[in-house]
């Protein structure tokens, strides 16, 4: 049987890989909307290439322009534009399948309208979890749906709970491979600059978070996100380096077992399992060669080093808003940084400057998240 899928954030790094992966299952598989910021050269391939029926641009002037070559070509897909365009992508009457694959807390709204209309959801956007985790884990409960992690971390999270009770975890591992600067004291993080912290060692993935990654704020912004997908406790939660990215995170049991899922660093898999779902499917993609695997090394994450970590933990302990203001003003500093106004550790200089100005609100409803999130990024464009 077809499955109807939606991309919000076809042209990202996620975005490309899913489309691969429904490329590779095109009997299985297919596209209803796809999404983009600005990128409309490639939306307009993935448009001849997979036949949505709706696409948005969120930029405005860019949708118009898309249109108008879309009628040259004698295309008729409907475009639409802004976050009134993400939300009738993300909630097409079609869709089996939303995959939520938007950098940033944009994906919120659309996320929580899909869900509201009975779609699946394949998330790879963690800030949704982050800022708006439980309105989105109410509306789950509220509507049946299913919410499937597509982070490479919280999909083998998932795996590994597989055929077990949620009573008999003692705790869940989160890999990180350290990023590119894994070692560094903060006296060499003083003066890395924007291309080496934009290499990653061994993951493809967009700007923002490929930065995140070189923070360690990524796997802060994880370990928030899996309290909220697998509904754990704030001490059950832990993070390890681990430089290969062989295991993808692993799971400990009360009686002290521990599983863990392994693979290649390949976003696709994540992608296809969560496309799938209970299913699995052959691939193409490159197995393990443990012959060729030397070793698998593990060690403690430097939160000194490296304190947007311990910022998520302090975000998550504090609870209600927190998060949410951590997560607004960490866009902002790593945009700063992308456009090389600010150092690199003023990323976590501001987060926590702005943490420290936040008064919480415990029980916050949308509308709440919408404005401290506002108020986050506002005051984050004065901090250096």
């Amino acid at each position: 049987m077809m499955k109807n899928i939606s991309i919000l954030g076809s042209t990202g790094s996620i975005g490309t890989q899913a489309l691969e992966v429904v490329s590779e299952n095109s009997n299985a598989l297919n596209i209803v909307g796809l999404t983009t910021n600005t990128s409309i050269e490639l939306l307009e391939k993935q448009i001849v290439t997979y036949s949505p029926r709706i696409v948005c641009v969120m930029d405005s002037d860019s949708a118009l322009i898309l249109e108008k070559r879309l009628k040259t070509r004698g295309l008729a897909v409907e475009v639409v534009t802004g976050l009134e365009g993400l939300i009738a992508v993300a909630t097409a009457s079609e869709n089996d399948l939303l995959l939520t694959a938007v950098s940033g807390m944009i994906g919120l709204q659309p996320t929580l309208a899909a869900i509201d209309a009975g779609i699946d959801i394949a998330l790879a956007n963690k800030e949704t979890l982050v800022a708006g985790g439980q309105l989105v884990m109410d509306a789950v409960a509220t509507s049946g749906v299913s919410l499937l992690p597509v982070d490479s971390e919280h999909c083998a999270i998932f795996q590994c709970l597989m055929g077990n009770k949620h009573e008999e975890i003692d705790r869940i591992i989160i890999t990180a491979s350290g990023g590119p600067f894994r070692g560094y004291t903060p006296k060499q993080l003083e003066s890395v600059t924007l291309a080496q912290a934009l290499k990653h060692p061994n993951w493809s993935m967009g700007k923002k978070i490929t930065i995140d990654s070189a923070t360690l704020m990524n796997k802060g912004l994880e370990v928030i996100e899996a309290k909220w997908l697998f509904n754990l406790c704030n001490n059950q939660i832990d993070v390890v380096v681990h430089p290969q990215s062989i295991i993808h995170s692993m799971v400990e049991f009360i009686d002290h077992s521990t599983i863990a899922q392994l693979g290649m660093p390949d976003m696709a898999l994540p992608i296809q399992i969560a496309f799938f779902y209970p299913k699995r499917v052959a691939n193409n993609r490159p197995s393990l060669d443990f012959s060729l695997i030397r070793e698998l090394t593990f060690a403690e994450p430097d939160r000194i080093a490296f304190p947007c970590l311990q910022l998520a933990y302090d975000a998550l302990e504090t609870g209600g808003t927190m998060a949410c203001v951590l997560n607004a003003a960490n866009e902002i500093a790593v945009s700063r940084f992308l456009n090389q106004e600010i150092q690199f550790l003023d990323i976590p200089r501001i987060n926590r400057q702005v943490m420290e100005q936040h008064q919480v609100i415990a029980r916050p409803n949308l509308d709440d998240v919408l404005a401290v999130d506002a108020w986050a990024r506002e005051i984050s464009q004065a901090y250096h």
